[in-house]
């Protein structure tokens, strides 16, 4: 971790209590992020990608969510202790959050002008004329037509792409330091997710913010993030540059991700799915939590406990088999298979 680190998370648990038991939906992860960087957490649904950010932001209900351990320090505040009245300055302003489906997270009963500069009057302190202006400025950076007429619409009139424009919109009028996106393109076609990508990145580039970039799409982030976090069973089993990633995986579930990519699939044969499912993350897991569904599996990888460790510059699994030395993951098929990009940071 580096000086220019804005945010590091330390071992982070959020657990669930249930009457049906305890769920551990993100246990103990531990990252950072950089000033400029765009950081990518992949894996697939229920791997805890979401509820790990969204207790950066305080928004797990409590309860029956709880933060068992872990800090996360926002620029010398950690996020998860500090007070209400802190974390209101930090939240919507310097920390902001692009969510899954904007169509929940509009108020079906407000105009999208109303929405939009809330955060200006509240953080900002801006005269509602000012605030009206800089509404109307931000839905035409963001692309969209007519801005005037409307700011005084209401979500309904507006199309999926467009509504997760106005919450990009909405996400980066107060200039944040980190914008967080959860799978801000999973309900959009090919077209309008290139554009809500390209949207971002400009926006990065112009404001200077670091972006976590949370999907289950492995593909998205190849091009995309600086570096990537794999996650499976509310655990990060792989961290990695963006390019090593693919090139280099250090972990079989990562292998398995990139195999079940249906552009890398070979035309006429079936389409690879990983066998068996996620494992039930209210029961403890003392192994490797992939250890079920892993061909290269054995004993061992069921009984110990295996932490994230360095197994080349910058890289890091939770592989046991990979930190012995047993087993080489790398692709044996040609690099120019996977269309990655080195990406430019921000």
């Amino acid at each position: 971790m580096g000086s220019d680190s804005l945010l590091a998370v330390d071992d982070l648990r959020t657990y669930f209590h249930t009457r049906g038991g305890v769920v551990r939906a993100v246990d103990g992860v531990s990252f950072h992020i950089n000033k400029g960087e765009t950081l990518g957490i992949v894996g697939e649904s229920g791997s805890g990608k979401s509820v790990a950010c969204y207790s950066l932001l305080r928004l797990i209900p409590q309860p029956p969510g709880r933060f068992e351990s872990g800090r996360a320090m926002f620029d010398g505040t950690d996020l998860l202790h500090c007070s209400d009245e802190e974390l209101r300055k930090i939240r919507g302003q310097r920390l902001t959050m692009i969510f899954q489906d904007p169509m929940t997270s509009l108020n079906p009963y407000m105009r999208i002008g109303e929405q939009l500069i809330e955060p200006l009057l509240i953080h900002r302190g801006l005269a509602r004329s000012e605030a009206w202006n800089d509404g109307i400025a931000a839905l035409r950076d963001v692309g969209i037509q007519d801005p005037e007429n409307r700011m005084r619409a209401y979500p309904h009139e507006f199309s999926g792409g467009m509504r997760q424009r106005v919450m990009i919109a909405m996400a980066l009028i107060t200039r944040p330091e980190l914008l967080i996106a959860d799978e801000p393109t999973t309900a959009l076609d090919v077209t309008v997710q290139a554009q809500i990508l390209e949207l971002i990145r400009k926006m990065q580039n112009d404001l200077g913010s670091a972006v976590i970039f949370i999907t289950h799409d492995i593909g998205i982030v190849s091009s995309f993030c600086d570096r990537v976090l794999v996650m499976y069973a509310g655990r990060i089993i792989e961290s990695a540059p963006t390019a090593a990633l693919f090139y280099e995986p250090k972990h079989p579930y990562n292998q398995a991700l990139q195999r079940a990519i249906p552009a890398l699939n070979e035309k006429g044969r079936d389409l690879y799915t990983i066998p068996g499912a996620p494992p039930d993350v209210a029961k403890p897991i003392v192994g490797c939590p992939f250890a079920p569904r892993c061909e290269y599996a054995q004993e061992k990888c069921v009984t110990s406990e295996i932490l994230l460790k360095e197994v080349a510059p910058n890289h890091r699994s939770a592989c046991l088999r990979v930190q012995l030395g047993e087993i080489d993951l790398t692709p044996s098929r040609p690099t120019g298979d996977i269309a990655v990009e080195t990406p430019v940071p921000a």
